[in-house]
């Protein structure tokens, strides 16, 4: 059977296995809405080519999504990255930057930015190989589980991040905490979600 860690939110042994644990510990002390974003800078791939992805510079900009996904290539990652792609057009209208964090290789990174199924070139997906970011916002990483595979059919061999995204106001406030735990949301509510914020935000209403 391939057990996919993109059944997140799919029922049975393999969601008890990672679903369950990775985000039971990243949520218990992620920040939440009025904390200070950290500020972080990482290497990040854009349509296929890395770059130094700073948060700071991207606030100079508008208001930044950060969303923190477990890997690549699974069901649950790649739904959210094509929702984010389709809906990408809205958020820069918003003026708003969307990046993505995962503890995937650049290599895979590069690969999955610019594939026209997935990122497609619309947004940066930014290597967190250690969990080092997702530390700073709370989140711990689950160690990698051994049999677990990608859509390829490709042994994913690094630890997971809970996912979760942040929408943080261009002062560098966090304005929005979404938890596919706390808050029930698929991957692409995750998309939807913090589009309704960004919209919010420009037009000078509350989120």
């Amino acid at each position: 059977m391939n057990k996919s860690f993109g059944g997140m939110l799919v029922a049975g042994a393999l969601a008890t296995l990672l679903a369950v644990p990775v985000l039971a510990a990243g949520e218990a002390q992620a920040l939440g809405p009025g904390a200070a974003a950290p500020a972080f800078t990482a290497t990040a791939s854009l349509a296929g080519k890395d770059f130094a992805f700073s948060l700071k510079q991207a606030l100079a900009k508008g208001p930044v999504v950060v969303y923190f996904y477990p890997a690549a290539y699974t069901g649950g990652c790649d739904l959210e990255a094509h929702t984010f792609a389709t809906e990408a057009d809205k958020f820069a209208k918003a003026g708003a930057t969307i990046v993505g964090v995962s503890a995937d290789s650049l290599a895979r990174l590069n690969q999955f930015s610019a594939d026209p199924k997935y990122c497609a070139g619309k947004f940066p997906v930014a290597s967190d190989p250690d969990g080092k970011i997702a530390a700073t916002y709370g989140l711990a990483m689950m160690p990698p589980q051994k049999g677990v595979t990608d859509v390829h059919n490709k042994p994913v061999t690094h630890g997971f991040l809970p996912r979760t995204t942040f929408v943080i106001d261009r002062e560098g406030k966090i304005v929005a905490r979404l938890s596919s735990k706390d808050d029930h949301l698929s991957p692409d509510q995750h998309v939807q979600r913090s589009l309704e914020i960004v919209e919010k935000l420009t037009a000078g209403r509350a989120p």
